[in-house]
């Protein structure tokens, strides 16, 4: 009898993002210089996919100029096959042909797409820091009390048909069951095409909570909507990283980990690279009995276009 062949766990690493605040973390990569090292280590580490924001060199602001993208994007694809994924979030203080450009410029592979609207709540961070090293950090984190991240239908519609033309395909990140309705609804009207890749997101304020019923009921609700023409994945903020990867591992789903959604490798514990999740889910996975897929087997499962067709 030959043995079943094992399941392909694809790792998402999320290098650096709009979230975190440089003060926070002194392993946080700013610079294109920064974040390309890191995204080719955890790629070497393990990672198929490495998603991808831009920060000012000088103060870690979050910015969306393709130009940083494109410093960061060419080591990368040099020194790696990974698959690159560039954000069409950026931050909730950036208006959307801001957050559209380096997507439509460069052409990449992957990149991400909010399906929706929602109160994102950093302010419960601010009390956890005393000392702030630039002045935007702290009013940017306790101003999300008032803040709204906006993509409504027609902002969604927008991006996805802007880069169809790139044959970009997108990370749907659903925060909320009401999500992936929205993307069932893009899906129907023929504006998105399978196969999907769902990840599900748990544990931002304004979104779905980190309960294994909150992810269990994300998974159902998906299977439900999708069937066979979707891929899931998983990330959980914060102290949730690891215990939610290893829920989805465990369910047949994949994993996201990464500095952008967790400073930590563990209680108390700074991640010193973003590789160091990545080893570290890997082991979950591999101890599991599973491998993880290498970014050429992350372009079959997801169709992707190939690392040869983007625009950097």
């Amino acid at each position: 009898m030959s043995a079943r062949p094992k399941k392909k766990v694809i790792i998402t690493c999320a290098i650096t993002g709009a979230i975190h605040t440089p003060t926070m973390s002194p392993h946080l990569p700013i610079t294109p210089d920064e974040i390309a090292q890191q995204a080719i280590e955890a790629a070497h580490a393990g990672a198929a996919i490495v998603h991808l924001h831009a920060r000012d060199p000088k103060d870690g602001k979050p910015l969306q100029d393709p130009a940083y993208f494109r410093e960061f994007a060419v080591p990368i694809k040099a020194q790696s096959d990974v698959v690159l994924n560039f954000t069409t979030g950026g931050a909730p203080t950036m208006d959307i042909e801001e957050r559209l450009q380096p997507a439509l410029q460069l052409k990449p592979e992957v990149a991400s797409l909010n399906m929706g609207s929602m109160n994102f709540g950093l302010y419960p961070m601010v009390g956890r820091f005393k000392n702030w090293k630039h002045e935007w950090e702290k009013p940017y984190l306790e101003e999300s009390d008032g803040r709204i991240f906006k993509n409504t239908f027609k902002d969604i519609q927008y991006i996805l048909e802007s880069c169809k033309a790139n044959r970009t395909r997108f990370e749907i990140e659903c925060y909320d069951i009401g999500h992936l309705y929205t993307a069932a609804h893009f899906l129907e009207r023929q504006i998105l095409e399978p196969p999907l890749f769902i990840q599900s997101v748990f544990g931002i304020l304004g979104g779905i909570g980190p309960h294994p019923e909150d992810v269990m009921q994300m998974k159902r609700t998906a299977d439900r909507l999708f069937g066979d023409d979707y891929v899931w994945s998983v990330l959980g903020a914060g102290r949730n990283q690891m215990p939610i990867a290893t829920m989805s591992a465990v369910m047949g789903g994949n994993v996201r980990v990464g500095l952008e959604d967790s400073l930590w490798d563990g209680p108390g514990q700074l991640a010193k690279t973003n590789a160091d999740q990545v080893k570290r889910i890997r082991t979950i996975i591999e101890a599991l009995s599973l491998e993880v897929a290498t970014p050429d087997e992350a372009r079959e499962i997801l169709a992707l276009k190939g690392g040869h067709n983007v625009g950097f």
